[in-house]
């Protein structure tokens, strides 16, 4: 979709070609309007446009002067002339400022709609070659850096052997001694957001443009080379190679290059990062130490003090680094809320919890990441064993935390709980509908019980145990689907046999009461009598005039 820009002082005239425009067929889906010269200029410098007409004859900022500036600010930025001066220094400004086409007044729809199509279709053309251009080069260069990719990872996994590879040495600086190599992880801390917006969805795309940044400024003695990690696509693995010099400038350059190369990435693409590095080694193989290093540097980067970017280098103190405490003794609490139907209970509990990480020294990203997928995989046990998993699991081909299909961004402490909260939304949800199909069985369950058991000695533990339910919910369930409390429910289903037992004149009551489940005949009689406001005996004579 296309954005379109119209710069002229007569309103008539913005008017007639907004009316004229063939905005559906040709694509555009917002056009902006601009009272004159200045103003037309703010709002290119403040919204993206892909085509603007410019009235030549304007007050203050006219026509030419406005594509000059134009030209020297917004290269490529393409623009239609309106005019109602057939002037040849008009015309000639036009010329060198390479507009698309030139329209006089009063401007007809077939003259501007061919315009604009001339216009979107160079537009269509160019992001086509750039998207050509960009597919080319990928291909281009595929081999050799797929090549060396595979060389580093099996270094970090520590597989590679120098031997084997002799011949491949030259391609990342070992085969000579002098050189320095130390690791870098960095990881996008806003990825999908960042993905969707300005990548649409082309995780390839943002891939390739991530490496391209960190492989910038290399020179005959520092180069880095970088590529995504197979552990997770948030994070990318960085080598740097500096050739002669000391080991202290490899650790420098390293760290260097590694924050301007977050720095870039935010300004160029609204990245926001964080990075890890490593220590250096003379020893290619020892690349596995240092990845090492630079990926326990980046996990404990405090989440806590995390403004934007950072980056971290094996030097710095982790003192306050520790493991922080784990949300398993809480989950039976969750679960129970959840359970009850009480969303914002669970919700509580995870405050409580969160805000002891906030109001510590030190909470790392490492144990946010952690915290999260414990909670993801927690969460999940306890749908499997109530058969309530979320539907996107069941149906999806992924079965792990991006298959719920909620963001995992965060890069500050109150974006990491958010993430925590949607998980813990995404599964009450879930449990939610579950459950509701599951209650009304469970009640029917207990009453069929009730009614079979009455004689029995009934206690509501013996439900809450069966169901995992709390016992102020099963009460409140019960009592709203059949009007009565469970004690309730089975004095009445006794005192409804004690009825119909007392109508049978060979039966005693003192057999009654034990048919009931009373210890003895008097307790039974004082039941009676506080639930009908007579004794078992009086009932009976005025039902039979016996008496027993």
């Amino acid at each position: 979709m296309y954005k379109i820009l119209i710069i002229d002082d007569e309103e008539p005239l913005r008017e007639a070609i907004n009316i004229l425009g063939d905005w559906k067929g040709l694509g555009v889906d917002q056009v902006l309007e601009a009272t004159d010269g200045n103003v037309g200029l703010a709002m290119l410098r403040q919204h993206k446009i892909d085509i603007a007409l410019v009235d030549m004859k304007m007050p203050e900022l006219n026509g030419s002067e406005l594509l000059q500036i134009i030209e020297l600010e917004f290269p490529n930025l393409l623009t239609i002339v309106v005019s109602g001066y057939n002037d040849f220094e008009y015309t000639r400004q036009a010329i060198r400022s390479k507009v698309v086409d030139y329209l006089l007044k009063p401007v007809n729809r077939v003259d501007l709609n061919a315009a604009l199509r001339k216009g979107i279709d160079m537009l269509e053309a160019k992001r086509e070659k750039e998207s050509e251009f960009i597919n080319k080069n990928i291909t281009l260069n595929m081999s050799i850096p797929k090549l060396k990719e595979k060389m580093y990872l099996s270094i970090i996994g520590r597989s590679f052997k120098n031997q084997s590879n002799e011949a491949f040495l030259p391609l990342i600086g070992a085969d000579r001694a002098g050189n320095y190599f130390a690791a870098g992880v960095l990881r996008v801390l806003n990825l999908e957001q960042v993905r969707k917006d300005r990548f649409h969805e082309d995780r390839d795309l943002l891939h390739f443009a991530v490496t391209n940044v960190i492989n910038e400024n290399n020179d005959a003695q520092f180069k880095a080379f970088s590529f995504a990690s197979h552990k997770g696509e948030r994070e990318f693995i960085v080598i740097f190679t500096m050739t002669g010099g000391y080991v202290e400038d490899a650790a420098f350059l390293s760290l260097h290059h590694m924050k301007k190369v977050t720095s870039t990435l935010k300004e160029l693409f609204g990245i926001v990062s964080a990075g890890g590095i490593g220590e250096p080694y003379g020893d290619i193989t020892d690349i596995a130490n240092s990845y090492e290093s630079a990926k326990s540097s980046l996990d404990g980067i405090d989440l806590l003090k995390l403004k934007g970017i950072a980056v971290m280098n094996s030097s710095t103190d982790k003192s306050l680094t520790k493991d922080s405490p784990s949300l398993t003794g809480r989950m039976p609490l969750i679960r129970n809320a959840l359970e009850n139907g009480n969303i914002s209970h669970a919700k509580s509990i995870l405050f409580e919890f969160t805000k002891r990480w906030n109001s510590s020294e030190h909470f790392s990203l490492g144990e946010a990441d952690r915290t999260i997928q414990e909670f993801f995989i927690l969460l999940n046990d306890i749908a499997i064993d109530l058969d309530a998993v979320p539907e996107q699991l069941q149906n999806g081909k992924d079965k792990g935390l991006h298959g719920l299909g909620i963001s995992v961004d965060f890069a500050s402490f109150g974006q990491f709980e958010i993430v925590l909260n949607d998980i813990l939304d995404c599964y009450a949800n879930s449990f939610s509908k579950s459950l509701a199909g599951n209650r009304s069985s469970v009640l029917e369950n207990i009453k069929a019980y009730i009614d079979n058991h009455y004689f029995e000695n009934i206690k509501i533990s013996m439900f809450t145990d069966k169901y995992f339910l709390s016992r102020e919910y099963l009460m409140k369930l019960f009592k709203g689907q059949y009007g009565y409390g469970i004690h309730e429910y089975v004095q009445k289903v006794r005192m409804d046999k004690a009825k119909d037992m007392l109508s049978d004149s060979s039966l005693k009551i003192q057999d009654i009461s034990e048919m009931l489940g009373y210890k003895d005949k008097n307790y039974f009689s004082k039941a009676f009598r506080n639930y009908y406001e007579c004794s078992p005996t009086e009932y009976r004579i005025q039902l039979l005039g016996v008496e027993k």
